[in-house]
């Protein structure tokens, strides 16, 4: 049984999947707010499934690409709740997570801003690329060299004059039900969260929030 948790992106999101199946899912589109509305939504998805927290046997959580503040709200619940339970948290990548649901070449891409995308490319569900931030041309070269037949992601719009033969999937949140399918077939280690550049914002000081 594996709940299932995403706070990267545009959604605050939690599902209860065992075996495949979903037995319980919300999503909640929103750009902020996801600390306050993670514990209360987690709860939520419990009650619906009709399930105790000691049925859970895993925690799979996205790691970023995304939000700095938003990913770290979900890394730290699923690590509390991962102490709580004892049962193991496992990370997976809002790349990944994005490109699970479709087969063929996907070319999974969040728009980074500042001109720049996040980036990854899969064939068949197998990453053949490492995410990575890349300025809009290198990533136009990018595209054309993998010829994707799918572009998953915020990102995708800004790319798709590229290689127009390419479906177009402008989704702003991750499917919990991909997060729980990575999650379960993933060999467990303490969820990290990825950044690939540094945060606008700064701490007094000059840190910065990845620091």
């Amino acid at each position: 049984m594996v709940l299932a948790l995403d706070t990267c992106l545009f959604a605050c999101s939690a599902a209860v999947v065992r075996d495949g199946a979903v037995l319980a899912s919300r999503i909640e589109p929103m750009a902020r707010g996801h600390q306050e509305r993670l514990a209360p939504l987690v709860r939520e998805v419990m009650e619906a499934a009709g399930l105790d927290f000691g049925a859970l046997d895993r925690v799979g959580v996205t790691v970023g690409p995304g939000s700095f503040t938003g990913l770290r709200v979900g890394l730290a619940f699923a690590k509390g709740l991962s102490a709580a339970l004892s049962i193991p948290a496992v990370g997976v990548g809002s790349l990944e997570a994005l490109a699970r649901p479709f087969s063929g070449r996907v070319l999974s891409v969040l728009d980074a801003k500042r001109g720049q995308v996040y980036l990854q490319a899969f064939a068949d569900g197998v990453a053949v690329s490492a995410p990575d931030a890349l300025p809009l041309e290198t990533a136009a070269a990018r595209v054309a060299e993998f010829a994707p037949e799918v572009m998953v992601g915020t990102g995708a719009p800004l790319l798709a004059d590229m290689h127009r033969a390419a479906r177009i999937e402008p989704l702003d949140h991750v499917d919990p039900l991909a997060i729980a399918m990575v999650a379960a077939a993933r060999k467990p280690a303490p969820p990290r969260p990825l950044y690939l550049r540094a945060p606008d914002a700064k701490l007094p000081g000059g840190k910065s929030l990845s620091e």
